[in-house]
């Protein structure tokens, strides 16, 4: 692949790895189905988006991880106080977001910020050369992660940490331990919006715009990223399940950008990610039947050996 493929791959595979760390906290530690991603996402980008015409890329990132936490908040309390079902909460947050992203961007369907300063312009211009100008934003995403991936590993160490891992696993258990089951599933979702508001501002500002429907599909995603990472990485440490949402972030970029080598149409991306994700959710299940039919093959050689011996004998 070309290097500018190799590093738009790799920029927007870090990017959309912060949504699959929300999804990892949201689905995989809290078992929750949060579907207002789609629309949380965008919520980053407008509000990133019209902070940064406004002339401050850097404060952009902070208010919308703002508004990412409003977002995980509201689904939180349609969960915990109003008794919603996940799923359904969901859907209700990310339909009323479609209203309040285009109350963000002005009632317009898209804002561009061509010609503004975004944070990696100014990141560009902190030191000189070619490499830093090819590599600069590869180079600050990467460590983004790393601190993400770093402080999110400690969190979920904490007593807080462990309370809302223990949520995920036993509500029930978690209730008898005298703990706020809708306190943690709040502060999680909370935790899961600030992440894909991030995810929605760092991309808007790398695009240099918004449009209103960029959330479609991110749910879809974020989910493939994370089974892919969780096939190859497993679920062992909690370090390595957090490294390895990342990185199965990346190899999904990876496969989109060899799709595109290969002249799929951007129509058939929609499939080509479905696709992924049934394979990597079959992936366990499909090794599985073939180490079983690996030990019924062995099995049946042994008695055929074994029935060999006896004749001869």
């Amino acid at each position: 692949m070309p290097v500018t493929i190799i590093q738009t791959a790799l920029d927007n595979g870090l990017i959309y790895g912060l949504i699959a760390l929300s999804l990892f906290v949201s689905f995989t530690i809290l078992n929750i189905c949060d579907l207002s991603t789609d629309g949380c996402y965008m919520l980053g980008a407008a509000v990133g988006v019209a902070v940064t015409i406004a002339g401050h890329p850097l404060l952009a990132i902070p208010a919308s991880m703002a508004a990412g936490i409003c977002s995980g908040f509201v689904t939180a309390q349609l969960q915990t106080r109003f008794g919603v079902q996940s799923i359904l909460a969901g859907i209700i947050v990310n339909t009323g977001l479609y209203t309040i992203n285009l109350m963000v961007m002005g009632m317009k369907t898209n804002l561009n910020i061509v010609g503004k300063d975004t944070i990696f312009t100014l990141i560009e211009k902190l030191i000189p050369g070619a490499f830093w100008k090819t590599w600069h934003r590869s180079v600050f995403l990467l460590l983004l992660l790393v601190l993400i991936c770093f402080v999110l590993y400690r969190f979920l160490g904490t007593r807080l940490g462990l309370s809302i891992r223990a949520t995920g696993d036993s509500p029930a258990m978690v209730r008898a331990s005298s703990i706020n089951t809708a306190f943690t599933v709040t502060v999680g979702l909370c935790i899961g919006g600030a992440l894909t508001g991030m995810a929605g501002c760092l991309i808007g500002q790398y695009n240099k715009n918004s449009e209103i429907n960029m959330g479609t599909g991110m749910v879809t995603i974020a989910l493939a990223s994370l089974i892919i990472g969780q096939t190859l990485f497993g679920r062992g440490k909690m370090a390595v399940r957090i490294a390895g949402t990342v990185a199965g972030s990346v190899i999904y970029r990876f496969i989109i950008a060899a799709a595109l080598r290969m002249n799929v149409p951007t129509q058939a991306f929609k499939l080509v990610s479905a696709v992924i994700v049934a394979v990597a959710i079959a992936a366990p299940a499909v090794r599985q039947m073939a180490a079983e039919r690996m030990q019924q093959r062995n099995a049946g050689r042994s008695r055929r050996k074994a029935a060999q011996q006896r004749g001869r004998g």
